[in-house]
């Protein structure tokens, strides 16, 4: 496969996967945010949501922290490059680029989406049910998977495919559980209390993980269990150690497809290595944020690997 076919590939899921973890992010600060005003944290839920969006530093300093100004920034604002509408316009940009490596299915679903997000009244459903204006948007990024999986060929593609979806997701699975970091910084004393414990549920409510944390765990909605779920579990797809798996399997199928490996082999099994040999008592006693921090860092840097490794850049 050329080059910069797989460059394309792998953006392309990495923009959709974005643009649904934005509005998963969106989702947590709304759920957050209906709590009493008495009882939220040191820092408002939406400077929340900013600050482990990575976007911070492209918001106006004069413009309030409120769900409107914040919410139009993350989902329309052209200057924003993770915005959710310019996620679909760059995930439609390498899908056009390699119209032949993708499916009808696939294509049909990116182009209806960004069509759809560009009506005005996606504007004003966004500003008046984002509730409904986030569920439209992990609905498109499933209608696409959904297209991807009963549709594409496994070949190399397929692989490049899954690599940027799983990078994506496990970055955005560390932003969430960042976000309720930085909602309680540094109130340690809410720590373990009502509002501690209905944030921590947000969490798996954001992940669309709740009916999946009670089969395994039941009613124990323990910030530990919660964690553990998002972080170790390797049967939770959303997890970093499902993520991190899901990498070094894809990778090890392009090693055998073409013969040769890299350096970013290594890497990948190294990052999941060090999840399957983590515990939750010592990523708690050490710090949670700085473990994600640590985890991001690392993901961050696998996925230059990746680009390094099969010779396409950053976007």
């Amino acid at each position: 496969m050329l080059s910069r076919t797989a460059e394309n590939l792998f953006w392309l899921s990495r923009y959709v996967e974005r643009a649904e973890n934005m509005a998963r992010l969106m989702e947590m600060g709304y759920r957050m945010a209906l709590m009493p005003a008495a009882a939220s944290g040191n820092r408002s839920e939406w400077e929340s949501v900013l600050s482990a969006s990575g976007c911070a530093a492209g918001y106006d300093p004069d413009a309030p922290l409120r769900q409107e100004e914040v919410a139009n920034f993350l989902i329309f604002n052209r200057d924003n490059h993770s915005s959710i509408i310019n996620c679909f316009e760059y995930a439609r940009a390498n899908a056009r680029a390699m119209r032949t490596a993708i499916t009808a299915e696939m294509w049909e679903a990116l182009n209806n989406a960004l069509m759809e997000l560009r009506r005005p009244s996606m504007h004003n459903l966004a500003k008046n049910e984002l509730p409904e204006f986030i569920d439209w948007v992990k609905k498109q990024g499933a209608l696409f998977r959904g297209a991807t999986d009963s549709t594409i060929l496994r070949n190399d593609g397929y692989d490049f495919i899954r690599l940027g979806t799983f990078i994506e997701r496990a970055d955005n699975t560390a932003r969430l559980l960042d976000v309720k970091y930085y909602v309680l910084l540094p109130e340690t004393s809410m720590v373990g209390d009502g509002v501690d414990n209905y944030q921590w549920t947000t969490v798996l409510r954001a992940a669309s993980s709740l009916r999946a944390f009670h089969w395994v765990y039941r009613d124990d909605y323990s910030p530990h269990r919660i964690a553990h779920f998002l972080i170790l579990n390797p049967f939770s797809p959303r997890s970093l150690a499902h993520c991190s798996e899901q990498i070094t399997q894809h990778l090890e199928r392009l090693a055998r497809h073409y013969g040769q490996r890299h350096s970013v082999h290594r890497q990948a099994v190294e990052m999941y290595s060090l999840l399957t040999q983590s515990d939750m008592d010592e990523i708690f006693s050490g710090g949670l944020h700085e473990f994600l921090t640590d985890f991001q860092g690392r993901n961050r840097i696998l996925s230059l690997a990746i680009a390094d490794a099969y010779h396409f850049g950053g976007q």
